[in-house]
């Protein structure tokens, strides 16, 4: 099966070329689609330096956010597996080999990576923490699910799973949508854990609590909406 890693990027110019190297040496991604969500630092410099060759780079003139992002990758992409990676350090790629195990197994369509499934982490960020598994409480609340981590960067997919799902969300509000989406369709989720190095808002991290916000709005809406 063919893997489409699909790299959503706004302002990581240093990390951005990291990335797509840790991605490359694991050696399991048969495509790379990176999507310049409309950086404002020297991100577009970094990616013009790059050998074309196995990676397709999407350029938006403005920034629209990590689900429109993905959305524009997936119009593109040609894998039977697609795996959202993250461009900040914070996912390992060397966990990519667990995260394709229970697919080729066949016991799941789509697979998360739980940062709190007892892998090796960088214990900070407290209230980040708090903030997720709350969302992940209310989500297994709303849809009769055990999930550890619904908002992890780290999700791979079936690429049918996927067809005749509308991602509407255009930021972080991706992550509970396509959740809610998938948990009401009842396809086989499976979770494994992973390596998680967060970054704090001084190095970079960008998600806040409105997005927090933003993702609890969501999870009630789709819960009665499709």
């Amino acid at each position: 099966m063919k893997l489409s890693v699909v790299v959503p990027v706004y302002n990581e110019e240093k990390t951005i070329i990291e990335i797509l190297k840790r991605v490359q040496a694991v050696g399991l991604a048969g495509e790379l689609i990176v999507v310049d969500d409309g950086s404002t630092d020297g991100t577009a410099e970094a990616l013009k330096k790059l050998d074309k060759r196995n990676l397709h780079v999407i350029v938006h003139s403005q920034n629209r956010g990590k689900g429109a992002a993905v959305r524009s990758a997936l119009e593109v992409a040609e894998g039977d597996l697609i795996l959202v990676q993250d461009a900040d350090l914070e996912y390992d790629p060397r966990d990519i080999v667990a995260l394709l195990k229970p697919i080729e197994e066949g016991l799941a369509d789509v697979v998360y990576g739980s940062r709190f499934l007892g892998g090796p982490r960088r214990p900070t960020m407290f209230w980040h923490m708090v903030a997720n598994k709350s969302l992940t409480f209310l989500t297994n609340i709303l849809y009769n699910n055990i999930l550890t981590d619904m908002e992890t960067g780290y999700k791979l997919f079936r690429r049918e799973t996927l067809e005749g799902i509308q991602i509407s969300s255009n930021r972080f509000d991706f992550e509970p949508e396509i959740t809610a989406k998938l948990l009401k369709r009842k396809v086989r989720v499976y979770e494994v854990p992973i390596t998680f190095n967060p970054r704090d808002y001084s190095e970079g991290k960008k998600i806040g609590m409105k997005d927090a916000f933003q993702a609890l709005w969501t999870l009630l809406k789709f819960r009665f909406v499709d």
